[in-house]
């Protein structure tokens, strides 16, 4: 199983921190942001101890492309309204793929956008445009269209949506599909029938095309369109449904990330709650099929020994 989290990337040792994040947590992947998902600011490529990293995950027996990269937050390719705020997108977009491909990953996952107040099908036919100049100008990069919980104006919010921006890129070697379950579920897709989901999928986008799967539980009930993650099991989708998800046979070989919340435990030094990361416990959970009920209690004991 190929099964990592989030991980943070910052000074002093950068992407090797975050490769070193990774394996405290038993994992053999992981997925992080090049910089702050929030602004463009970003630390210059020769800082970032990519040699000694790729080292590291070789040591390790980690393939460097398994590796994910997410886009930041700021990019909206479905803006038809602000030409000066899609150039923006575009040229944040593309220093993120160059990125990407310099550190020796090819997969960049990406929110396709809101669409604001313009059509959607006009947004959507956007979003394809754009990704043909990226894709173009940067051979070699995969572009993981996410699928989204269907907030506001969000586009991608079923596999239809996304497939009709697949539809519009030219170089389908180029383009496929990050599956994040808490959005598929507050979207109102329904895992608790994992099988006729999968099927779904495969016969509007197909399975080939679905590279990198999100694995979160949700704080919201189905078709809530809220996007709001929750710890594995602790959520409305469940322990059990998780997991018949990820061990459905067709999914053998996907790249399956966490990103779920940071547990609040009391520090007992300065008396005060402090979050604390539960990856290592959430993948054991997932590598055993065995939900843990303590999860609280032990990220508390090993963080606050």
């Amino acid at each position: 199983m190929i099964i990592g989290c989030h991980v943070g990337m910052s000074s002093p040792e950068y992407l090797l921190g975050s490769c070193k994040e990774a394996t405290s947590y038993n994992a053999n992947t992981f997925m992080f942001y090049t910089g702050a998902p929030q602004n463009s600011i970003r630390t210059d490529l020769k800082y970032l101890k990519i040699e000694e990293a790729r080292q590291y995950l070789k040591e390790h027996n980690i393939d460097i492309e398994n590796v994910v990269v997410h886009a930041p937050y700021l990019i909206n390719l479905a803006n038809c309204e602000d030409v000066e705020k899609l150039n923006l997108s575009m040229n944040l977009l593309d220093t993120e793929v160059k990125r990407t491909l310099a550190i020796g990953t090819k997969y960049l996952v990406l929110h396709p956008g809101c669409s604001l107040k313009a059509d959607k099908n006009v947004a959507i036919k956007q979003v394809s445009n754009c990704l043909n100049t990226i894709i173009d100008n940067n051979p070699g990069i995969v572009i993981l269209i996410e699928t989204m919980a269907g907030k506001g104006s969000e586009i991608g919010i079923n596999f239809n949506e996304i497939k009709t921006i697949i539809d519009g890129v030219n170089n389908k070697d180029a383009i496929g599909v990050c599956l994040d379950t808490c959005h598929i579920n507050d979207a109102g897709y329904d895992l608790t029938k994992i099988d006729d989901l999968l099927d779904e999928f495969d016969n509007i986008i197909g399975l080939n095309k679905l590279k990198v799967c999100h694995i979160n539980d949700s704080k919201n009930e189905r078709g809530a369109h809220k996007d709001r993650h929750e710890n594995i099991g602790y959520g409305t989708i469940g322990f059990d449904n998780l997991c018949s998800f990820i061990y459905n046979k067709r999914l053998e070989g996907k790249i399956f990330i966490l990103e779920t919340p940071w547990v609040q435990c009391v520090r007992k030094d300065v008396y005060q709650y402090v979050a604390y990361p539960p990856y290592k416990f959430e993948i054991e959970m997932i590598r055993n099929r065995k939900f843990n009920e303590n999860l609280e209690k032990d990220i508390d004991e090993l963080y606050n020994k």
